[in-house]
């Protein structure tokens, strides 16, 4: 009946399944001396776990000290938040502020633009058709000659 169990909780164990109480309870019956016939396979395995456990390093490790940390991140941060801050009120005072009679009179312009555009439309057209009629004087003058 204990072998059946003990099957099950290696199954577990194996598929990482296992509390740590049941784990414990497996190294337990594997470092006991009475151990199944057909379990002992299993039993360096947790012997290994075991004297891996208790093993300690006698290596003496040095870390580096730390060092204070400077002031510097804060002055980039500072120094940061105030070119950014130049920068959008740099943009926001570089657009120009019309008066009244400015804005009026830049509206003009544009309207007198578009009628411009539209008078050299107009006369390119024109001249397309004065170079039909200059083709048919000339077809004109051949005829008659």
């Amino acid at each position: 009946m204990e072998s059946v169990k003990i099957k099950q909780l290696l199954e577990a164990y194996f598929e990482g399944t296992t509390t740590l109480a049941e784990e414990k309870l497996l190294q337990d019956y594997f470092n006991n001396e009475r151990v199944a016939d057909d379990l002992v396979q299993y039993q360096p395995i947790f012997a290994g776990l075991k004297a891996a456990k208790s093993e300690r390093s006698t290596r003496t490790f040095a870390l580096p000290e730390s060092k204070p940390q400077s002031n510097k991140a804060w002055w980039y941060s500072i120094a940061a938040m105030l070119v950014v801050a130049f920068g959008v009120g740099g943009f926001y005072l570089s657009q120009p502020n019309y008066s009244q009679e400015e804005k009026e009179a830049l509206e003009a312009f544009e309207k007198s633009k578009q009628a411009m555009v539209l008078l050299s439309e107009n006369l390119n057209k024109g001249t397309e058709q004065l170079t039909v009629v200059g083709q048919f004087g000339k077809t004109k003058d051949k005829i008659f000659e």
